[in-house]
């Protein structure tokens, strides 16, 4: 092997160790409906138990805003959409936490107490607890956390 072979070889060998090991973890690979799957897991158990008042928290994708609900304590709301067959309700407490600048087709991660309904479910307390009666909840939103 001459001195130019033997280089172009060393040279692959180093190319190719250096693409092995900047490689993607295998939970990196994941199709994302499977890593949101794993992450909304306690939302989806209380929606199949039909259960309420259960502190959850997912990550879905805002797929309709609606008008704030301006009637006594202030809620923006908005639709996410955590899975195919399911959607869920926000009611955000813009009284007590600061409005989440959402916009259609964003990724937003949460937690906050679930409430059942047949077409998904609400998700509120996504804010602080005042009092410290509850536990509070938050909304991540572009690596703001809006509580």
């Amino acid at each position: 092997m001459n001195l130019t072979a033997k280089h172009l070889c060393y040279a692959l060998i180093l190319a190719l160790g250096i693409c092995a090991c900047h490689q993607p973890s295998a939970e990196h690979n994941q199709p994302a409906t499977e890593q949101t799957a794993v992450n909304n897991q306690s939302v989806e158990q209380a929606f199949a138990a039909k259960q309420s008042k259960v502190q959850v928290s997912g990550t879905g994708v805002a797929v309709k805003l609606l008008a704030d609900d301006n009637k006594g304590a202030r809620h923006q709301k908005f639709l996410v959409k955590i899975n195919p067959q399911q959607t869920l309700l926000f009611a955000h407490n813009i009284d007590l936490a600061p409005r989440v600048p959402v916009q259609t087709g964003d990724t937003i991660s949460f937690s906050g107490e679930y409430v059942y309904n047949p077409k998904g479910g609400v998700i509120h307390w996504t804010h602080h607890s005042p009092q410290g009666s509850h536990a509070g909840g938050w909304i991540m939103h572009n690596n703001e956390k809006y509580q």
